[in-house]
């Protein structure tokens, strides 16, 4: 695409998420960076000079700037839900970082926002861009498993005290709005409702076993999808090593296993399906940069993109489920 026909981006926040957008950016023949903005000058200005952008130190200002037609949020998720609205507001199409908030109303606002003022909304989830997650996808559409009777998910990762103590965001309610599983392992729930479909109920426990945070480490939920079947969700961010994280399918035909972006085992009615080539894919940086170039295609084409605000809401609306389960000691219907 030529220099003057290729989407004008621009990032808030220019923390370490930040670098892989810009990079995505940088890789998209469709895409240019063209501005952005942080709430320190020093680092905000060393972002933008690395990548030859303009800095802004004021929000406003940059969505004030006529050659600006993407905002890519990348701030901590507290801060999320202002500043898409503020994007939209001013006209701005907006790809927002997961979570896309951290209160429903606050996700649904925003897509109530993009949806006033004719913008397109995306919301971040990289690992469904894995050739391998899209097979699974058409795969389970189609009945490949027949009916679903077991569906988990489990995120078993390491993050230390120095971890959540590097950032002053990080581990709490206001700016990180959860922890193993909001910040975490909603990549993760994502991707398992995405292939297994809605989600009726939760009935979860979540808490801070080992790190001194106000959110949890740990938690556990019991899910009830619509479609019949029943799961669990595994996660936390104390487990070392680090093993990552996996699905499992289970339906009346077979199994499905699935860890970081690689089909481990798929078995239909006792016989191994025999998988495509896929291309290679990493989730960071690939995700990103797919997802980037959707958005520049979706502007210039006019299209949704493919991740959508409205996709953004249904991991959230588990996590959240899975918290106020925790909090009252019951079951919680999702709406």
């Amino acid at each position: 695409m030529s220099a003057g026909n290729r989407v004008r981006f621009a990032i808030i926040g220019c923390g370490v998420i930040a670098e892989v957008h810009a990079e995505g950016i940088a890789k998209v023949d469709e895409a240019e960076l063209v501005a952005v903005c942080d709430a320190n000058p020093e680092k905000g200005r060393a972002f933008a000079d690395k990548y030859g952008a303009t800095f802004y130190e004021r929000l406003e200002d940059l969505l004030a700037a006529p050659e600006v037609e993407v905002v890519n949020v990348c701030t901590p998720s507290g801060l999320h839900a202002e500043q898409a609205v503020m994007a939209a507001r001013a006209g701005k199409h907006v790809i927002c970082e997961k979570p896309m908030a951290i209160r429903l109303e606050d996700a649904r606002l925003i897509i109530e926002e993009c949806r006033k003022a004719g913008v397109k909304l995306a919301t971040v989830f990289p690992r469904r861009m894995a050739p391998s997650a899209r097979f699974l996808k058409s795969f389970l559409d189609g009945g490949g498993l027949g009916r679903l009777t077991l569906c988990d998910a489990f995120v078993k990762i390491y993050r230390s005290q120095q971890y959540y103590d590097s950032a002053g965001w990080r581990g709490t309610w206001a700016m990180d709005g959860g922890g193993a599983m909001m910040n975490q392992g909603i990549h993760t729930v994502d991707l398992l409702q995405w292939l297994v479909g809605p989600v009726e109920s939760v009935y979860g426990r979540a808490s801070a076993l080992q790190r001194k945070i106000e959110v949890e480490d740990t938690a556990l939920a019991l899910l009830q999808y619509r479609c019949g079947a029943m799961g669990v969700l595994n996660m936390t961010t104390t487990v070392y090593p680090d093993q990552g994280q996996r699905l499992e399918i289970h339906g009346e035909k077979g199994t499905v296993i699935y860890r970081e972006d690689s089909i481990e085992l798929l078995e239909v009615q006792g016989e191994k399906v025999e998988l495509p080539t896929f291309e290679s894919f990493n989730v960071l940086p690939d995700g990103h940069r797919i997802q980037i170039r959707d958005m520049a295609l979706a502007v210039r084409e006019d299209r949704y993109p493919v991740v959508t605000g409205e996709e953004g809401i249904h991991s959230l609306a588990i996590i959240l489920g899975t918290y106020e389960s925790s909090r009252q000691r019951a079951e919680v219907k999702l709406g």
